[in-house]
């Protein structure tokens, strides 16, 4: 019987090990530990409650933007602004938290899908997406600027005219700088239009290549398939090396919310605890922590 025991034990703990190892291949990272939860019973609403009974928040970031989300290739830890969030929200509701890496272009797919409960990925505030998803007050606000290679001597709106610039797909980057050389009168901007402008088509002074993540966009830019690389400041500046430079302009401000599913009672949640800690100075603190200002 004792030998059975311990061949029971033994079989046990390889099981054990075998389960842990078959996870660690997977795209999403947990925090490991669930939280003590700070939630009043009135906040408890239908789709609060169902994260509440799955014990886990799981969360769309980015993962090669340092300062907002990134992964460690090492390690596999998450760090930044917005994975701090995260896992304070998690923590709020005394759940575990999941991370999933997003881009500009799965984001949505995933929230959509119900893969992720919420958006926590440099995702800028537009009246449009207002329509399809529901976003918190802003957290951060940035501008789109463009960065190029000191060698091409592009210092400003008017040398992109004629350029190809790099800019993520799903991102409102290129339309930004369409109606920013517009506003400066680089170009005359016929046939532009908010609601309908396609960065795929546009040719109108400017034109654009679409890429899957900014680490790619950065390395089209070093060999020459595109002239500049357009979207947020905050996100340029890891790719700023000493061989390049941002031209003089910032425009077009993008303000970051979470995003979560339209009519969801977690959005009214979200929100509650955005406003408390810009009211508190706790986003404050994120963003001076992770030298966002």
């Amino acid at each position: 019987m004792k030998k059975w025991r311990k061949f029971a034990a033994v079989a046990l703990t390889v099981v054990t090990a075998m389960s842990v190892f078959a996870g660690c291949g997977d795209a999403k990272t947990s925090s490991g530990t669930t939280a003590e939860a700070k939630i009043t019973d009135s906040e408890l609403t239908t789709d609060v409650k169902a994260i509440k009974d799955r014990g886990v928040l799981k969360v769309g970031v980015k993962n090669a933007v340092i300062g907002f989300g990134y992964q460690d290739a090492l390690t596999g830890e998450y760090s930044g602004m917005e994975i701090e969030l995260a896992k304070k929200i998690a923590e709020y509701i005394g759940v575990d938290v999941e991370f999933t890496a997003v881009t500009a272009a799965t984001r949505t797919e995933l929230l959509d899908s119900g893969d992720i409960d919420c958006v926590l990925a440099t995702f800028t505030i537009t009246d449009e997406r207002k329509k399809s998803w529901d976003f918190t007050t802003p957290y951060f606000t940035d501008h789109v600027s463009v960065l190029v290679e000191n060698s091409s001597n592009m210092k400003s709106l008017a040398d992109m005219k004629g350029k190809t610039v790099g800019v993520s797909s799903g991102s409102t980057s290129a339309r930004s700088l369409v109606q920013a050389m517009i506003d400066n009168k680089v170009i005359t901007g016929e046939g532009f239009s908010k609601e309908t402008f396609d960065a795929a088509t546009w040719t109108d002074g400017v034109s654009f290549k679409q890429y899957d993540d900014y680490p790619t966009i950065s390395t089209a830019l070093s060999a020459g398939e595109v002239q500049a690389f357009c979207v947020d400041k905050s996100i340029l500046a890891i790719y700023n090396t000493g061989s390049r430079s941002y031209i003089s302009e910032e425009f077009a401000p993008q303000e970051y919310g979470i995003a979560t599913k339209k009519g969801s009672t977690f959005s009214e949640l979200t929100e509650k605890l955005v406003k408390e800690w810009l009211s508190d100075g706790t986003i404050n603190g994120l963003i001076t922590e992770n030298k966002l200002n």
